[in-house]
């Protein structure tokens, strides 16, 4: 193969690399803005957005960059993204980590987080250019490619512009193609494999964390490469002659002198980078720890609340963060009993505490056991609940359970985890449960079978994945498979903190079908302080009238805080006036909540 030949290869192979990185970029720095501030189909149109919009900028702007040193400038991108990446991804990080004053505007900071989306998409936007200008400068015309190549290649050629011609005037090219042409359709296979590889493997296997550092890593080496390929280094021989450092095939310098400090900078980043994803799940681990245990600090007073993850796990589905919080504030302790305790969370939300896993039950499950019969005849549908626990609540009144949780992995983890065994107690064994590893929503366009109760244990709506179960579809569904008598109970966020969240959430269940409600309370001493406090917010949803609270059917929890639900009574669902109802075909994000 002729030099020419050959620099043109590696010059594609250059453009591969790059956009592979280019795109992957995109979705990690979509993903990651997503997992802070929630609203997955927000992060992902305003990211792709900007990003092409910056790309755009770059690529306007590569004509100005000094024509006599396209492969100088080409590396300088190259080294400038390696470092500017990861460092912007750090940057998003540390503005959800550290306390920010009240009086910096929300506006101010969600424009600093995406910053570094502009930054990396304005670089991008000047390597094809400037790819496009070095494979242009090739004298290459194809001939010292294998005869074999060049049949297959002809072959595919006829065949693609014979379907042109179908829609397109066409007039078949031969010879050498365009620069830009031959660029841009590497640039579409290197976008094509990044977005396959950042979603079967990256993502899933490394994480967002390890997945930054790869990228920067690659960019890092293909301006090494670059350097080595194209800057015509050379080393004295024997006979005081300079050869170049890849032997006499090495093709014409496309870069001038490279700065010695750029070049120590570059060496340096390819070195770290190596090292951290070397380790990655050492890094991956301590840092995702880092931020994990600064975000839950500051949701308490300064030096109140100490934090430690003990165990984080990603599954499918979820992120799955266990963690220990210690009381280290001054005076009596107001959140639990004692002055340390294990709690859950699922993402950004927490969603169990020793405190009040059992407060949480008793109101999810038994009060609303005080509305209906007890025994094998009583019919339960439980969506959610892979901890288990709430099916330990209804084991103890012998009705039959049909479970569906969507993430298989984390209910088979919470099995046999000692922190879930001392809530559910092997509640999975129970001889009434029927347990189904599928979508509730999916789940109940499937079955004929209907409900004297629906517990819907599920996470709250902080994420546009679970915009579905909180729409009117979905509600639905669950008011058709209910007994003449059936009713749907759901914990819900207070109405004082999330009113936008609350309208838009009774209006798609009253939208639904569902007519009469009845709103109550978990209550619990969590402190130990001879105060009984509210711990969670319920509803029982009914699409008629139905009876109040039970003394026949009076659970032992119910009977414990009597004083509490004796006067509990159905009311009509309200509707709130401008408000939209969220349904899948039209979403209303009011309903999602930022905690």
């Amino acid at each position: 193969m002729s030099d020419t030949r050959t620099a043109t290869a590696a010059l594609l192979v250059l453009t591969f690399v790059v956009s592979f990185c280019s795109f992957v970029y995109e979705f990690v720095y979509s993903e990651l803005l997503t997992v802070m501030y929630g609203g997955t189909v927000t992060q992902y149109v305003i990211t792709v957005g900007l990003y092409f919009f910056s790309l755009g900028v770059g690529a306007a702007l590569s004509d100005d960059l000094n024509p006599e040193d396209y492969g100088g400038n080409f590396f300088r991108t190259e080294v400038l993204l390696a470092a500017v990446a990861p460092a912007g991804f750090l940057l998003i990080v540390g503005l959800n980590s550290v306390r920010v004053p009240r009086a910096v505007p929300p506006e101010l900071l969600w424009t600093v987080a995406r910053l570094p989306v502009v930054a990396v998409g304005f670089l991008s936007g000047f390597e094809l250019p400037l790819l496009t200008h070095m494979v242009d400068d090739r004298d290459d015309d194809g001939t010292t490619t294998p005869a074999w190549i060049h049949r297959l290649g002809d072959r595919l050629h006829d065949w693609t512009v014979t379907c042109l011609g179908v829609f397109w005037t066409v007039e078949r090219k031969e010879g050498r193609r365009s620069g830009l042409s031959v660029v841009l359709a590497m640039d579409y296979v290197g976008g094509l494999c990044g977005a396959v590889v950042y979603a079967r493997l990256l993502y899933p296997r490394l994480g967002l964390i390890p997945t930054i550092f790869v990228l920067a890593l690659l960019n890092a080496v293909a301006a090494l490469a670059f350097v080595g390929y194209f800057s015509g280094w050379s080393w004295p021989s024997s006979d005081n002659d300079d050869r170049r450092l890849f032997g006499d095939s090495t093709p014409t310098p496309l870069v001038g002198r490279v700065p010695k400090t750029l070049l120590v900078v570059c060496l340096l980043l390819t070195a770290s980078y190596a090292g951290v994803v070397a380790n990655h799940e050492t890094a991956d681990e301590r840092l995702s720890e880092l931020y994990l245990e600064q975000q839950i600090k500051n949701e308490y007073p300064p030096g109140s609340m100490s934090v430690e993850i003990t165990d984080q796990e990603t599954t499918r589905y979820q992120h799955v963060i266990r963690y220990e919080r210690t009381w280290t504030g001054a005076g009596p302790n107001p959140h639990f009993t004692g002055r340390s305790e294990q709690c859950l969370r699922l993402g950004s939300a927490v969603q169990l505490c020793d405190s009040w896993a059992d407060s949480y039950h008793n109101g999810l499950v038994d009060v609303p056991m005080s509305l209906v019969d007890h025994g094998p005849e009583t019919k339960v549908l439980v969506v959610g609940g892979g901890d288990w626990i709430a099916i330990d609540h209804l084991r103890q009144y012998n009705v039959t359970v049909d479970h569906v949780d969507l993430d298989a992995q984390f209910m088979n983890m919470t099995k046999h985890d000692p922190f879930f065994r001392h809530w559910h107690d092997d509640a999975y064994e129970y001889d009434r449960l029927q347990t189904t590893a599928t979508d509730g929503y999916r789940y109940l366009q499937q079955t004929n079978e209907t409900y004297d109760l629906v517990l819907l244990d599920v996470p709250g709506a902080t994420d546009d994945d679970l915009l579905t179960l909180y729409s009117k579809e979905f509600y639905r569904s669950v008011r058709q498979h209910l007994s003449d008598d059936g009713m749907m109970v759901t914990w819900a966020y207070s109405a004082d903190r999330y009113p936008e969240h609350h309208k838009a959430f009774v209006n798609t269940v009253g939208a639904a079908g569902f007519t009469r409600q009845l709103p109550y309370w978990a209550w619990e001493d969590i402190d130990s302080d001879g105060e009984t406090e509210r711990v969670e917010r319920f509803y029982a949803f009914a699409p008629g009238d139905r009876q109040p609270l039970s003394v026949a059917n009076e659970t032992a929890y119910v009977q414990q805080y009597r004083d509490r639900y004796h006067d509990r009574q159905w009311h009509r669902v309200p509707r709130y006036r401008g408000v939209r109802v969220n349904s899948i075909f039209h979403p209303n994000y009011d309903v999602l909540v930022d905690t």
